[in-house]
Formats: structure tokens, C-alpha cells, sequence
């Protein structure tokens, strides 16, 4: 029984000793804002359960794994608290440079942040009259690239006609045309038999 007391007094030290705030979570409202320049933002921020607050600073970060930044109030910049127990952060005349994840820190805890997206405002006179730009630099590439295609094809054709008309062959119908054989005022064949003997003649230098 003294063993079981002491286990008692034991744990009930220790749940003093916690602070009360050890379970205590950041919460942030709205977790996205997407709007065009001009407006204003505000982003809450309060602990669950509900705590006093004793100290709170906002941090600004490119994206969610990027380094955050102190947030100083500024010009366009304002933070309050209401009731010590959340906090506000007011972003007047927001501008696209202004995008980016803002996050609040309250008692050392964080919050999970909130996007801030700033998109500037489309003219639709100048977004038509660049598609119709892009649509006619298309359509010129490809009247381009159809004439070089074409030029290409048309010059290997006539490598081609010239090659074949180099290695064509010679007609061999009038290879000798032209030629004549020349005779000595007489018939050859007749010429040629004075100088012919009979079988076993002698020759005349014999």
C-alpha cells in the first residue's frame, strides 16, 4: 500500500512539472490565398487548445522547404494580437513580389503556414495579340522549314541526273565510223600476191 501511494504522489509530480502547454498546437487560417494586386491579406494564427500567448513573430519563405525570414512591420505590413491568445498578420496592397509561405510562431511552436499566391492582372487586347503573334511565327517556321526541305530534295535530284549522265555508256554502233583503209593505187589483196611463193620454192636470196 506505501508502494502504491508513492506511485501516485510519483505520477502526479511529473504532471505538474509538464508545462501546461505541452500538447499545444499552432493553427493558421486560410492555408492558401489566391489573389491579384491590390488587395488585402490577413492570416490568422491562434494555439489549440487556447493559451496565452507570450511571445509571437511571422517568418515569410519562398516555398515550404525553403529558410523563412523574420517578418518586420512595415509600411505594408502589420501584426497585432487580440485577447493575447492569436494573432494577425495584415498584408495591405499585396504585390506579386509578396508571394510566397508565411508562417507564424507562437511560444517557440509553429504553424503550418499559409501560400501566398499574387498573380498580376491578364489583358485580354494584349494576351490575344501575342497568341496571334506566336500563331503567325508558327505558321512562318513551318513555311520556312517546308522551303529548305524542298530545296534539299531538289538539289540532291539534280546531283543524281548529273552523276548518271557522267558514268553513261558510250554507244559502240559508230566506233568506227569515220575510219577508212588506205590502199597503195591497187587492189591490197591483189598486191599482196606477188610476194606470195609456191611451197618449196626458194627464196631469191637462198
Amino acid at each position: 500500500m506505501p508502494w502504491l501511494l508513492a506511485g501516485f504522489c510519483g505520477l502526479a509530480l511529473i504532471y505538474i512539472s509538464v508545462p501546461p502547454n505541452h500538447c499545444m498546437r499552432i493553427s493558421q487560417s486560410p492555408r492558401f490565398y489566391g489573389l491579384m494586386p491590390g488587395h488585402t491579406v490577413t492570416i490568422s494564427c491562434f494555439p489549440k487548445p487556447p493559451a496565452p500567448i507570450v511571445s509571437v513573430d511571422w517568418y515569410k519563405a519562398t516555398t515550404y522547404d525553403a529558410i523563412p525570414q523574420l517578418i518586420q512591420e512595415k509600411e505594408r505590413y502589420e501584426i497585432t494580437k487580440i485577447n493575447t491568445t492569436s494573432s494577425f498578420l495584415r498584408i495591405f496592397n499585396v504585390k506579386t513580389e509578396d508571394s510566397g509561405v508565411y508562417f507564424c510562431k507562437i511560444n517557440e511552436e509553429w504553424g503550418p503556414g499559409t501560400e501566398l499566391q499574387v498573380v498580376r492582372r491578364l489583358n485580354r487586347k494584349k494576351a490575344l495579340h501575342r497568341t496571334k503573334m506566336k500563331d503567325g511565327l508558327i505558321i512562318l517556321q513551318g513555311l520556312l522549314l517546308a522551303v529548305c526541305i524542298a530545296a534539299l530534295l531538289l538539289r540532291k535530284r539534280k546531283l543524281f541526273e548529273k552523276k548518271d549522265s557522267i558514268y553513261e555508256e558510250p554507244e559502240t554502233d559508230h566506233i568506227y565510223e569515220g575510219l577508212a583503209i588506205e590502199t597503195c593505187g591497187g587492189g591490197l589483196y591483189e598486191e599482196l600476191s606477188v610476194y606470195a611463193q609456191a611451197d618449196g620454192a626458194e627464196a631469191p636470196w637462198e
